[in-house]
């Protein structure tokens, strides 16, 4: 009698999981007997550069080390694959209007940074945000012809008013000015007081609406919030922490161009400073670092354009770290994220921390 065959070789199961692996779905005869496991699955899009400032391919899950709250986490996933994303571009429409011109002429380029697979929303703010689309292929129609219709003057600054060597009025007419914006005793001024129009910036609020379109979207798609602005921020309902909790429960990434005066060599790192009660002017390079985005300086209209390829592939192409956090599910305080490359030399770029959802806990 010839001898069993051999039982097949098995391999040693990887050390790091293929893919993130979820509850299978039950089927309506099912749900009654259904069991719930609470999990705690923490996903970490990051981003590796060299000292030229280019990304840097071909690390592996031994490359990297996570720590949460201080404490080691050993990886469950990582990926090297590109995932689809959708992006919500969000335009600063109170730009000076020599600044807007060259947004105006950098929009057309931005369905070429885009693929089939990835979906663009389209979101505009000065006094306020609007939407004018919801997410559309990125390689629809739709989507140029919206940029196309999104294009806006600007907003240039208006010149003080009031008592004083500027005040006054230069045409009178039966008494009154003729602009009855500096009209003395009018709500722009009078005769012994200047009185410097206000800047409306809703940077936050315009973040936001763009957030929460975003937050109803398939948690396998990677989520990005395009800002095209100078950063300024005045005038919002909502506050930079409340928002940026809310991109951090979502696992939402804020990715930017920055134009304007901020984007001019050393103008731009001092506006990162802000007086009390003043306008902020330049808030977006601290969403970028809270959500793991990153940000360009731009100031013509190529290097605009360049941009939206440059940050768009940074978004797209990045290593995907995932953990199951040892924190209690039911502590919804915020936690903090430090990953780190055992490779000199390179700089890595992820969120710094998240809040919990309750979507994790399915």
């Amino acid at each position: 009698m010839p001898p069993p065959p051999a039982p097949a070789a098995t391999a040693p199961a990887p050390p790091i999981a293929e893919q993130q692996q979820g509850p299978a779905p039950a089927s309506s005869n099912e749900d009654l007997g259904r069991l719930v496991i609470h999990v705690n699955y923490v996903q970490i899009p990051t981003i590796v550069k060299d000292s030229k400032g280019k990304l840097v391919a071909g690390l592996t899950f031994r490359d990297f080390q996570v720590y949460e709250n201080g404490a080691p986490q050993p990886l469950a996933f990582f990926s090297t694959s590109p995932q689809p994303m959708s992006i919500a571009y969000v335009i600063d429409q109170s730009l000076p209007s020599n600044i807007m011109d060259k947004v105006n002429g950098s929009l057309g380029a931005i369905q070429g940074s885009l693929t089939p697979y990835d979906s663009a929303a389209v979101f505009t703010y000065a006094n306020g945000p609007k939407e004018w689309t919801g997410f559309t292929s990125g390689q629809s129609a739709r989507l140029p012809a919206v940029l196309a219709l999104a294009k806006a003057t600007g907003n240039d600054a208006q010149a003080p008013t009031g008592g004083g060597p500027f005040g006054g009025c230069a045409i009178v007419q039966n008494g009154w000015c003729v602009d009855p914006n500096v009209q003395r005793g009018g709500s722009a001024g009078d005769s012994t007081f200047i009185t410097i129009p206000k800047e409306i910036h809703t940077l936050n609020d315009a973040i936001l609406a763009a957030a929460r379109q975003l937050s109803v979207l398939p948690r396998d798609r990677r989520k990005v919030i395009y800002v095209i602005s100078d950063g300024k921020e005045y005038g919002s309902k909502a506050t930079w922490k409340e928002v940026v909790r809310y991109l951090q429960t979502n696992n939402i990434a804020v990715y930017g161009t920055l134009v304007g005066e901020s984007a001019e060599w050393g103008v731009g790192f001092i506006d990162r400073f802000h007086l009390p009660f003043t306008m902020y002017d330049n808030i977006l390079y601290k969403y970028t670092i809270a959500t793991g985005g990153d940000l360009d300086t731009e100031t013509g209209t190529g290097g605009i354009e360049n941009s939206y390829q440059k940050i768009t592939a940074e978004a797209r192409n990045q290593y995907t770290l995932g953990y199951y956090s040892h924190t209690s599910i039911y502590n919804s305080s915020f936690r903090t994220v430090d990953v780190r490359v055992n490779r000199p030399g390179l700089t890595v770029i992820a969120k710094n921390g998240y809040y919990p959802s309750a979507q994790d806990y399915r």
